[in-house]
């Protein structure tokens, strides 16, 4: 057992792709321990997505216009705790406090801003529980990226497992990134590779209605249109030295440069079969940037589902490629747990971004807390 304080924490998530909100349950001392206790995943619905989509790419979190894609947000993301919860028999007493990642907008680092929409001070208080939210403002304001923070929880779990080194989790959801952990304490670095399930999500629903490319079934059925992923790949964001990070729009099929202008030409087979390569070069070109070649890749998040995907990419690394549900993960769980973990570091004033990570200045820690009590009582300056 732990040496220190164990809490028990909830993490909340909800990734660029849209998929929906996910909630889990740890005991956590916001070290060395974790121990993952339950999850629900609760799926926006078409009209939802529709609130949400359409404000991606706002740069000012005070526009009126956001106002009820935040309703819809924090409701979803409250109704994920409850089921969570009731599906765990608990009551607010039993949660110390709850990590709120909220729905990414906008993400700038270079211009100081990055945007995750979501009332975590309503949370606290239509729940009675602590709520600590706002997790990447505080990196971005010290000149870091804000992003991956997920690579101390990475590197938390991993210790733990019987695992060769170096090794990388790699986490698709609607943008890729890796955390690459090598051998002692700390020895990690982390950064966004390019696409994940974004740019091909978008491209299926545009040509077929369907919400993404399950398995991967018009990906392989198609032909990549090698010109245009070259002209992609061709991106200078490949060769900037990491850590780095990615905002969802940044690869925006109608503004990618040159011919990538348009996909108007492809049909929606050849389309998919490209963005899918796009996606597994951008990952393969990161080995580059990493001290030494991992021995082994554990995928989480949505993207691991899709099998021509995971196909693809152990064709191009020598089948070294597995899902992190492997080593008894939940890999749809990860990064919800990711939170709740690193909203009690955020309690202990523990740092949860680091110079390899978000290229911030030191390792720092980060977080709003919104004390459920203080709301109750009427204070609002939490």
């Amino acid at each position: 057992m732990p040496k220190n304080k164990v809490y028990t924490a909830l993490g909340l998530m909800s990734g660029t792709s849209l998929d929906g909100v996910d909630c889990a349950l740890i005991e956590t001392d916001g070290y060395g321990y974790v121990k993952p206790l339950g999850f629900v995943t609760i799926p926006y619905t078409q009209s939802e997505r529709g609130i949400i989509r359409p404000i991606f790419g706002v740069k000012d979190r005070h526009d009126e216009a956001l106002t009820p894609a935040i309703d819809v947000v924090t409701e979803r993301h409250m109704n994920a705790v409850r089921v969570l919860m009731a599906q765990e028999g608990m009551t607010p007493k039993d949660v110390d406090v709850i990590g709120f990642h909220g729905q990414t907008i906008y993400h700038a680092p270079k211009d100081g801003v990055t945007i995750q929409i979501g009332d975590g001070a309503l949370m606290a208080r239509e729940l009675g529980i602590d709520v600590v939210d706002d997790f990447r403002s505080a990196d971005v304001a010290a000149g870091g990226e804000g992003a991956p923070l997920a690579p101390i929880y990475h590197a938390a779990r991993m210790a733990s497992e019987n695992v060769e080194l170096p090794c990388v989790v790699l986490n698709i959801g609607g943008v890729a990134n890796v955390t690459w952990i090598g051998a002692g304490a700390d020895n990690i670095l982390a950064f966004d590779t390019g696409a994940g399930n974004a740019l091909m999500d978008d491209w299926i629903q545009s040509r077929t209605g369907e919400a993404y490319d399950k398995d991967g079934e018009h990906a392989l059925s198609g032909l990549v249109d090698t010109n245009l992923l070259q002209e992609w790949l061709s991106h200078d964001y490949f060769k900037a030295v990491p850590p780095k990070s990615l905002d969802r729009n940044q690869w925006d099929i109608a503004a990618m440069g040159g011919v990538a202008k348009s996909m108007e030409h492809l049909n929606t087979q050849d389309g998919a079969a490209t963005l899918l390569a796009f996606t597994v070069e951008g990952i393969l070109g990161s080995v580059i940037h990493m001290p030494s070649p991992p021995k082994v890749w554990y995928a989480c998040g949505g993207g691991r589902h899709n099998k021509a995907l995971m196909k693809a990419l152990n064709q191009r690394l020598g089948g070294v490629v597995r899902s992190v549900d492997a080593l008894g993960w939940n890999g749809d769980a990860t990064e919800a747990e990711c939170f709740a973990y690193l909203a009690v570091r955020s309690l202990l004033s523990l740092p949860i971004s680091f110079p390899t990570t978000t290229r911030a200045p030191r390792p720092m820690s980060g977080g709003v807390l919104h004390s459920s009590s203080s709301l109750r009582e009427g204070n609002k300056n939490d």
